[in-house]
């Protein structure tokens, strides 16, 4: 008799269903030692880069449109491939200077000035940008790369371009001078290489003061922005069903994935556009901002994925860097400008307007705005009030207006505001409708403005009145930043710029809004709040730096750490003494990563001097010098150490030095004149501080000092008119307006003092001093 199969079949079921149970459980235990790249900073900083070429099999497409951008032009060997420069014009004259280009077979030389203003002949190594411009790269035997001043207009023809020009034109500067094509502000290793390779490391040499630079990719490959791309390639070649088991994610060490998913509608009630789920991170904005920012960079090493602030520090809207408004003036790049605007506000990020691959943009002229705005509302003449088509119906013209650089680069503004000709009328900033319409002024453009909106213009910048206030030391102005530190719906940025600026003003209100900053989310807000503690006295700075030793931001943690080294004293903290310790060595690291900068061997030099090392101190100023002979501070600090010694021959000396090796500067003659005033040579002291305010008027402290001295030398009359003469350009000064009170009363004369003294207190109505000075003057 046949036997059932039954059996079997269970047999084989119970096999089957063990064989998964097994499976599962093996797929768990897998899963949860699956490889992970992403958030793991241990495993960002252990992947390898592997080459753009390696990632043309897979994205051939991406890699196409790549090939063709700036990124992958940013810089390459001189070959005649990638020359655009004509190296068989006549020579080129600029000032002083004679550059002959000539090409000898495959390479290409360059004959103009050294450094000691002797005409030599030069390789060019390297090309470097492309496009409104093409700069030549110069290797030096130190592992400097220098970038030549005289460089090709790659425009068309037709648009003024295809002809060589000086960046300089209206001021070339002499050999020994730091803009100079040899100076250290030309410069590729400090100054420009890690904006324009792949995985740079800088490799400074202080000992040999050598350059030994190198990079991954010589251009901004796929991995400047994804990251190394080795475990990426693992995972590309591992098997489907194997990635499921052992891969978290595909190996990138970052997601450049903000966009995906994402729409935006039309807000019925305002007609602005909505983003349809809140941009909660800023990775896409992190990986950008290294280049697209003006930034200080701390270390080496930073990899996308990592934290922005652990390897760079950008700008604050910054005087001298912005205006009061926020719009750009010096040469900021972007990211500290879109960071205030509503745009970033809203959720924008970069790709929302840049392909970026191809590193174009996604639409031309008003079409790439519709994509998220009404073109009905808003590319119309009821809108723009300007002809369709016209120049001044682009949208960027009025919401993004150019500021040209480097003779021929115009950049568009990125904190896309509101034009605001009002704010020119009582600000002075500029406004993109007197900067067109050149016949017209600032009140006929602000009437204008008002006129169409039947309001008064209005945007989402406005923090502009108070650090306009700021910046000319009005009455009110600490009080108008603090209002702007504490107001949360401040962008971070915004926050930030408020409290750098506080730090010109330290008192209990600022201490506590440094507090208060220290514990916001956002790392450039706690950055800044730093800057008000290294202000204050030695107290309440150690006790606010010390709570910040220990922050997540290296860049936090390395500001900390310089500003309780400053204080001279040691510090404890919650976390003991490693967290002490941490925060020093990542201050020095930077110091060190930095040390080709004589602005960096000044504050160690400084540091080392708070902490009485001051033949370690003394020697680091003397490397500065040897590395800068120029730089004005490293002379001043040099002799400032000196005096404190008690030796103020030594101060006296070095000041000479620094004047006769960096130039008649005003600075130094100051400097120079406060040493004679120790010294007990009050002539002579005069003479260098008189030499110091006419050089300067517009530094109102070297007045002040000039004219203290003459009272002191017993020429009250001329000090009064120096006086005056400072208070005719600086009326709100401070120390001149409490002098000219107390000189006038000194000299017998009541009524004048009595006015002075109005004057003091009307500009500073919440002084102690003044007020004590009025009573006493009754």
């Amino acid at each position: 008799m046949p036997r059932s199969r039954k059996p079997a079949a269970r047999t084989v079921r119970t096999l089957a269903t063990a064989a998964a149970v097994v499976l599962l459980a093996a797929a768990v235990g897998i899963r949860a030692t699956a490889r992970s790249v992403r958030d793991n900073p241990a495993a960002i900083t252990a992947a390898q880069y592997v080459g753009s070429t390696t990632c043309t099999g897979c994205h051939a497409a991406q890699h196409e449109a790549w090939q063709q951008s700036q990124h992958e032009q940013a810089m390459a060997a001189a070959t005649p491939d990638r020359v655009l420069g004509d190296f068989e014009a006549p020579p080129f004259v600029a000032g002083h200077s004679e550059t002959a280009f000539s090409r000898q077979g495959e390479a290409f030389r360059v004959r103009t000035e050294d450094e000691h203003g002797t005409p030599t002949e030069f390789d060019i190594a390297y090309t470097f940008g492309v496009d409104p411009i093409q700069q030549y790269l110069v290797a030096r035997p130190d592992g400097r790369l220098q970038a030549l001043s005289v460089a090709w207009d790659s425009r068309p023809a037709e648009a003024g371009g295809q002809r060589w020009f000086h960046l300089y034109a209206d001021d070339v500067p002499p050999p020994g001078d730091e803009l100079h094509w040899t100076g250290r502000q030309q410069n590729w290793n400090f100054m420009c290489a890690d904006c324009h390779s792949t995985a740079l490391r800088k490799n400074y040499d202080a000992g040999t003061d050598r350059f030994a630079t190198t990079w991954s990719e010589i251009s901004v490959g796929c991995e400047a922005c994804h990251g190394p791309g080795s475990e990426h390639v693992r995972w590309a070649r591992t098997p489907a069903w194997r990635r499921a088991l052992g891969w978290r994610d595909n190996g990138l060490t970052i997601a450049l994935d903000e966009r995906r998913g994402i729409g935006w509608t039309i807000d019925p009630a305002t007609a602005r556009p909505v983003r349809s789920a809140p941009r909660t991170t800023d990775r896409e904005l992190s990986v950008c901002a290294p280049c697209h920012s003006r930034r200080t960079q701390l270390a080496d090493g930073f990899r996308p994925g990592l934290p922005l602030m652990d390897f760079y520090r950008p700008v604050t809207i910054a005087p001298g860097l912005f205006h009061p408004d926020g719009q750009q003036l010096d040469e900021v790049y972007t990211h500290t400008s879109f960071l205030q605007s509503r745009m970033a506000h809203a959720g924008v990020t970069c790709s929302d307007c840049h392909e970026p691959h191809s590193a174009t943009l996604r639409a031309p002229g008003n079409a790439l705005c519709a994509q998220c705005h009404l073109p009905a509302r808003y590319d119309s003449a009821d809108h723009h009030r300007h002809p369709t088509g016209s120049t001044g119906a682009a949208c960027v013209a009025c919401h993004m207006p150019e500021r040209v650089y480097m003779q021929i680069d115009p950049r568009r503004d990125h904190s896309l505001r509101v034009p605001r000709p009002d704010l020119s009328v009582s600000l002075g900033v500029p406004n993109p409708c007197t900067d067109c319409h050149t016949d017209r002024n600032h009140v006929w453009a602000a009437a204008r403005v008002e006129e169409w909106l039947g309001r008064p213009a209005a945007g989402f910048q406005t923090f502009a009145v108070a650090f306009a206030a700021d910046e000319r030391d009005a009455p009110g102005a600490a009080e108008g930043l603090a209002a702007i530190a504490r107001d949360d719906t401040q962008p971070p940025i915004v926050r930030a710029s408020a409290l750098e600026r506080l730090a010109r003003h330290p008192g209990p209100e600022a201490a506590a809004l440094a507090a208060r900053g220290l514990d916001d989310p956002a790392p450039e807000v706690r950055l800044a709040a730093l800057q008000i503690a290294g202000a204050l006295p030695p107290r309440d700075r150690l006790t606010l730096a010390a709570a910040a030793l220990g922050d997540r931001s290296r860049a936090v943690r390395i500001e900390a750490a310089r500003v309780v080294a400053g204080a001279g004293v040691g510090v404890r903290t919650a976390g003991g003494d490693d967290v002490v310790a941490r925060a020093r060595e990542e201050l020095d690291a930077s110091l060190r990563f930095n040390a080709d900068r004589p602005e960096t061997r000044n504050m160690n030099a400084s540091l080392l001097a708070a902490a009485g090392r001051t033949d370690a101190a003394i020697a680091e100023y003397e490397a500065a010098l040897r590395l800068a002979p120029d730089f004005t501070a490293t002379y001043i600090n040099l002799a400032d150490l000196y005096s404190r010694l008690e030796r103020e021959r030594d101060a006296e000396r070095v000041l000479r030095d620094g004047l006769a090796r960096a130039g008649d500067r005003a600075e130094l003659h100051h400097a120079l004149g406060l040493s004679l005033v120790r010294a007990g040579r009050r002539a002579e002291a005069v003479e260098a501080l008189g030499r110091a305010a006419r050089l300067a008027p517009e530094a109102a402290r070297f007045g002040y000092a000039w004219a203290v001295a003459l009272h002191s030398t017993g020429a009250p009359d001329r000090a009064i008119a120096v006086l005056e003469d400072v208070l005719a350009r600086h009326p709100r000064d401070r120390d001149s307006l409490q002098a000219l009170a107390t000189f006038h009363r000194d000299a017998g004369r009541l009524d004048a003092a009595r006015a002075a003294a109005a004057r003091f207190a009307a500009a500073w109505p919440d002084d102690p001093a003044a007020a004590a000075l009025v009573a006493s003057l009754r």
